[in-house]
């Protein structure tokens, strides 16, 4: 094989896992998709490297810009032919990402998620009150916020204010 660049001099020393698990996520940039649990497989099938990801909700508008890093950065590693596929069963949950995701969370000022709801295999059932979410500050840590809004920044997320030290965070809400 020739080189492909620089960072990578033999194709068949590097490791597609290892360049997917470097894709930041774009919506949550601190995060790599592995972090956020999204990267679900990485394989070599005949010469094509297959990328399986999960999205983090139904209709995801970053679907597209992750499928489009993840190609990108395999074909700058000297991978050819790589198929991005779309794995939805099962469903990705906020208890997927990673204690290192989690704590990259809270080093940019965004709470991570709790642990997510239990549920029975099954229809969803469905829920007319408010979700009841917690979060403490990532700043001060304290356990004493309010939600702003059910949605910050993105679907993802909702915006709350901290009571102690009065600063507004986002939060990852468990799903």
């Amino acid at each position: 094989m020739t080189a492909v660049s620089s960072r990578y001099r033999d194709i068949d020393t590097v490791d597609p896992r290892t360049i997917a698990e470097t894709v930041t996520d774009p919506e949550l940039p601190q995060l790599t998709l592995a972090d956020l649990g999204v990267l679900r497989d990485v394989r070599v099938v005949e010469g094509i490297v297959v990328v399986e990801i999960t999205p983090t909700y139904t209709g995801c508008p970053a679907m597209g810009t992750m499928r489009a890093d993840l190609m990108h950065a395999l074909h700058a590693a000297g991978f050819p032919d790589v198929d991005v596929r779309t794995v939805l069963a099962p469903a990705w949950s906020t208890d997927w990402i990673s204690a290192a995701g989690r704590r990259k969370l809270a080093e940019a000022g965004i709470a991570p998620p709790g642990s997510a709801p239990v549920r029975a295999d099954g229809p969803v059932p469905l829920q007319l009150g408010p979700p009841r979410r917690t979060a403490s500050c990532p700043l001060c840590g304290s356990p004493d916020t309010e939600e702003l809004s059910e949605f910050g920044a993105t679907a993802c997320k909702a915006l709350r204010r901290c009571l102690s030290c009065r600063e507004p965070f986002e939060h990852v809400k468990e799903i």
